[in-house]
């Protein structure tokens, strides 16, 4: 029997997007013969065509599957929503603007063979000076202060096994913590190269006012509940 992997992407004003990044999530598992997939594609509160292209494409696809957020809540709103949802055994998230490759899932999968997470890292990022900048300060603060051993934070490319999902807490910024949640569950982390486009359609959502200061002072909250998460296991229960 063939592996089920969901694949979860966030969209928000993407309407360009979404039927390319469908388009090259069906070739990368046309040449994975022993996984089949399924696509959770989160319209966070789009205004745009977003909402229409996913709906067309689950006409065409039936492992096409839109989750529509009532309003925008944000990428880790959307992320948590397609995660909690997901179906497979493994799953795989990416971005919704084209820059993170569906190319790079048969190494993820591999990897997830051996461990519970699998965070991608840009190391030859297409974007402005402005967004590495801004990045590379946030990140570098972050590891100081977690520890968490992870350079790329903000990477969209990532693969957990299923078991990760109860152990992510929902809250406005988690998904550049994720490494964080996985390891205060006591479960095992690497990290993968990944490959990264220049966006070609829509605009960016991100800029140094809602990157770069919140996600520094979301440590101080994410340090706090790092020191005092609560992991238990209950007799006789495997996950």
């Amino acid at each position: 029997m063939k592996t089920l992997v969901s694949v979860v992407v966030p969209f928000y004003n993407e309407e360009e997007n979404v039927p390319l990044l469908a388009e090259r999530v069906d070739a990368v598992f046309a040449q994975l013969p022993d996984y089949d997939y399924e696509c959770l594609f989160v319209n966070d509160g789009s205004k745009d065509g977003t909402r229409a292209q996913l709906d067309a494409l689950q006409a065409k696809n039936p492992r096409v599957r839109p989750v529509h957020l009532v309003k925008n809540s944000g990428q880790s709103a959307a992320l948590v929503a397609g995660m909690r949802r997901a179906k497979g055994d493994y799953i795989l998230t990416l971005d919704g603007d084209l820059q993170n490759d569906p190319c790079d899932f048969p190494k993820f999968l591999a990897l997830l063979k051996d461990y519970d997470c699998i965070c991608g890292y840009r190391a030859k990022r297409q974007d402005t000076w402005v967004r590495k900048m801004s990045s590379k300060i946030a990140n570098g603060v972050r590891r100081k202060i977690l520890d968490d051993g992870i350079r790329d934070a903000g990477c969209g490319s990532k693969g957990f096994r299923r078991c990760c999902v109860k152990h992510i807490i929902p809250f406005n910024g988690v998904h550049r913590f994720f490494a964080v949640m996985v390891r205060n569950g006591g479960l095992t982390l690497t990290e993968c190269e990944v490959t990264h486009h220049p966006r070609q359609h829509g605009v960016s959502k991100y800029g140094i006012s809602n990157r770069l200061w919140r996600g520094i002072y979301d440590l101080i909250g994410v340090g706090w509940l790092a020191k005092r998460y609560v992991n238990f296991q209950v007799e006789g229960e495997d996950d």
